[in-house]
């Protein structure tokens, strides 16, 4: 996989997903998850989650319909937060994805009391980090998530 490639692609599949906020697009599936698809040439994004609070899911990157990239991710809002609030600074912060780490947030964004923190490790190859969403200096959101390609070689 180019990594290049994947790398604009996983821009593109942001802005589109769910840092779009269009749930008019998103689908709802029998086994209560959420699931928001994105396609451009030969590559698809499928991202599934489950969510209320807390919630996890992955994001899994298609060539030819061959896996070759994924993210897994789980957060939670604090229960004394407004979590229709967190979630609009959330994909605020995912709607400025920066192109060199085009896992989640950049590493820091502010908005109002509102103060979107991302600290990472790693390349699109192989990363691992954790997001927060500070208010007034208070944390109310905190998220992990780890990824990179898969299915580089043969295996189980």
């Amino acid at each position: 996989m180019d990594t290049k490639i994947l790398t604009q692609f996983l821009l593109d599949s942001n802005q589109a997903g769910y840092a779009a906020g269009d749930e008019k697009k998103w689908v709802k599936e029998k086994n209560g998850s959420t699931t928001i698809q994105f396609s451009k040439g030969d590559l698809r994004s499928h991202d599934n989650f489950f969510g209320g609070e807390p919630y996890g899911g992955r994001l899994v990157v298609f060539q030819n319909e061959k896996p070759v990239w994924i993210m897994v991710y789980y957060g939670q809002v604090v229960e004394t937060a407004v979590a229709d609030d967190v979630y609009k600074i959330l994909r605020s912060a995912l709607q400025r994805m920066p192109k060199d780490a085009p896992f989640r947030g950049p590493k820091e964004f502010v908005d109002g009391d509102f103060k979107y923190i991302n600290s990472w490790s790693g390349d699109v190859e192989k990363y691992n980090g954790t997001e927060k969403i500070m208010k007034n200096g208070k944390l109310i959101y905190k998220a992990s998530y780890i990824g990179g390609l898969v299915d580089k070689r043969g295996g189980v």
